[in-house]
């Protein structure tokens, strides 16, 4: 069974708080099965948004796991620009923001699909 967006989220943020860590919900989608986009941001204001990974690249073995993917690096504007188009797709999508000390610590925080 796979966990509901808001509890997916909820144990994310919990768990990055425990490492010391800092993460803010910009956007709250559906309780049960919102999409849900993660913005990791550094200091120097360098940024990448990940979305959900394609059901393709899901493993077999584990097909409840939430797997992401890079979507989008950039600016304010490059990242606004996508997050505007998934708007416009589905409003009812979440936002997780995530400061991080370099943007390649994704894979410590949540899945990334190979490819």
């Amino acid at each position: 069974m796979r966990l509901t967006s808001d509890f997916w989220v909820s144990a994310l943020t919990k768990r990055l708080f425990a490492e010391g860590g800092f993460a803010s919900v910009l956007q709250k989608g559906a309780r049960e099965a919102g999409t849900i986009f993660i913005l990791l941001r550094n200091r120097f204001g360098q940024q990448a948004l990940y979305g959900p990974a394609a059901q393709a690249v899901y493993d077999e073995a584990r097909p409840n796991e939430r797997r992401f993917t890079l979507i989008a690096e950039g600016d304010d504007v490059v990242i606004d620009k996508r997050l505007e188009r998934e708007r416009r797709f589905d409003p009812d999508f979440w936002l997780v923001e995530i400061e991080v000390t370099n943007l390649d610590e994704a894979e410590r925080y949540f899945e990334i699909a190979a490819g």
